[in-house]
């Protein structure tokens, strides 16, 4: 385990290195730099001026020369400025941070301790009432799209009957209730939009498992159908469903950008998108290099599910 964890760390260095340049050099082609934008703020900058800028802040080398140089910043600890938040790119980075996982951890949780149920009934009636009632809500809530329903539930719930916040977080200090009024609909509609998918893929993979040979002796062993079911069957039909959970994993600390721009919620998803917009290339950087860590780590994590998952499978061992 501990040589699988090791090569699967160096392998993630590896990603983060060639994503760092990936991103790094698609930022540095976008049309106009923060130098474009001082030019627009003041009428009175010379031409002379802004190229003595781009010289000082090395705007003026090549692409992988400001690579370079960043990169080793990096590596030292210096991770840079936030241009638009006026302060170092972890302060400006966490707050957000903070928020999308509240917000996503949340709707994530409903998604998954609503699919795995419900998914699992409708494997084990198939064809019957509640299979296809299940089946029409999961096409439903995927059909749907978010920014659609958020506008909905804002209308039905802030506007009309006045019970919860159009949008916004709460006050610094809030008690717990008063954080979650807040989330109820952000967090709903991102749920209702991933139920879908999940109820789908957990369905898929209990049929799947439903037909094999040991269900068929374990119920002609007399064992109760809520044992075959519940005990040995979704067990093993999770392990599929584990793998999109870890990618979904990736998604909690990215941010969800348009229910958070819909609900003005200060999450990951705006602030790299602003990071973006403003030409803040240290911040948009980081950002993105972070939920890309995160997400493998998710697949990391999810490997380590298999094994506990099925004994028959040996996390970084060769079996002869």
């Amino acid at each position: 385990m501990r040589r699988f964890i090791s090569i699967r760390f160096a392998q993630g260095l590896l990603v983060l290195f060639i994503m760092s340049f990936v991103i790094y050099s698609l930022i540095g082609l976008m049309p106009g730099d923060p130098i474009d934008l001082m030019i627009s703020s003041d009428p009175n900058m010379t031409a002379a001026d802004a190229a003595q800028l781009r010289a000082l802040y090395g705007l003026d080398l090549p692409v992988y020369e400001r690579y370079l140089n960043w990169l080793t910043s990096a590596l030292g600890g210096d991770l840079g400025y936030s241009r638009l938040f006026g302060q170092p790119v972890l302060q400006a980075l966490f707050p957000a941070l903070k928020n999308s996982v509240m917000l996503l951890g949340l709707a994530f949780t409903i998604s998954v301790c609503i699919a795995i149920p419900v998914g699992t009934l409708a494997a084990s009636r198939p064809r019957s009432a509640l299979d296809y009632g299940v089946n029409l809500a999961a096409f439903a809530g995927i059909s749907i799209p978010s920014f659609w329903l958020a506008l909905m539930l804002i209308i039905i719930f802030a506007v009309f009957l006045g019970w919860l916040p159009a949008g916004g977080i709460a006050p610094a200090g809030s008690g717990v209730l008063e954080n979650l009024k807040y989330m109820i609909l952000p967090a709903a509609t991102l749920s209702i939009t991933s139920i879908g998918s999940h109820v789908r893929y957990v369905r898929s993979s209990m049929l799947e498992v439903l037909r094999q040979d040991y269900i068929r002796t374990a119920k002609a062993k007399g064992a109760h159908k809520l044992q075959v079911v519940w005990k040995h069957a979704l067990r093993n039909a999770m392990i599929p469903v584990v793998t999109i959970l870890a990618l979904d994993f990736g998604y909690l600390f990215s941010g969800a950008l348009i229910t958070e721009t819909i609900f003005s919620w200060p999450g990951m998803g705006k602030l790299i998108f602003d990071s973006i917009m403003g030409n803040d290339f240290n911040l948009a950087l980081i950002a993105l290099l972070f939920a890309t860590a995160l997400t493998l780590t998710g697949n990391l994590l999810a490997d380590i599910c298999y094994a506990w998952l099925d004994p028959r499978i040996v996390v970084g061992e060769n079996k002869q």
